[in-house]
């Protein structure tokens, strides 16, 4: 409602204005008109383009975010900034099954599944976002980016010696950024890797309190 009511005052502040700029001078109003309808024409695509990548939010969800402990305007810079992240991680794949070379890459660092297994993460724990800043903000655009470039490139009929060079300090740059990603996941779930070490130490300790307890009681009963 707020909005609605913003939008409207806005409408009539600029119907004001024209008013006032067509006293002042005439030809000024088609200039405006333009500028009016350009910028109605933009504002609606790019309303229109955020939500066809923001999938529609299930009360499932909804429920797992507000218990996250997270507000309505935390929530939907989330699923916007995940949005765009999917996107990223689709087009990454595009890009490895492109050409062999970064279909190698992907095998040797296993960036995709790792990329992937990032993103799930966020979706369980999504009050850790910001612990993945370099992750989204950084690595991920930049492998996207580089690969890109690398896809195109390739695609060209005639290479020369500095097309070559420029394709193989890509490779570098990749494999670079490949490894950076790898250091973001395992950082974003060592909380997770701590937890799961102690939970195995104090099994292991039972089991060996356990197995104490059984050798004393057969001692006892062969004496």
């Amino acid at each position: 409602m707020k909005n609605k009511k913003y939008r409207i005052i806005t409408i009539i502040g600029f119907l004001i204005g024209i008013g006032i700029l067509s006293e002042i001078d005439e030809d000024f109003i088609p200039i405006v008109l333009i500028i009016a309808i350009v910028w109605f024409v933009y504002r609606k695509f790019s309303k229109r383009n955020k939500k066809d990548i923001v999938p529609g939010l299930s009360k499932e969800k909804q429920e797992h975010y507000y218990e996250a402990g997270m507000s309505d305007k935390e929530i939907e810079f989330f699923r916007n900034t995940l949005a765009e992240a999917k996107e990223q991680i689709n087009q990454l794949e595009q890009n490895f099954k492109a050409v062999p070379k970064l279909k190698a890459i992907n095998l040797r660092y296993d960036t995709l599944k790792v990329s992937q297994a990032m993103f799930k993460e966020l979706v369980k724990e999504p009050k850790k976002l910001h612990l993945a800043d370099k992750f989204l903000y950084n690595h991920l655009p930049n492998v996207v980016e580089l690969t890109n470039k690398y896809v195109e490139i390739s695609d060209h009929e005639i290479k020369s010696k500095a097309t070559y060079d420029t394709l193989n300090e890509s490779i570098v740059a990749i494999e670079d950024v490949a490894q950076l990603i790898i250091k973001d996941y395992e950082n974003f779930v060592s909380d997770d890797i701590e937890d799961l070490e102690v939970e195995i130490s104090i099994a292991k300790q039972n089991a060996n309190r356990d197995k104490q307890k059984t050798d004393v009681s057969e001692d006892q009963e062969e004496n």
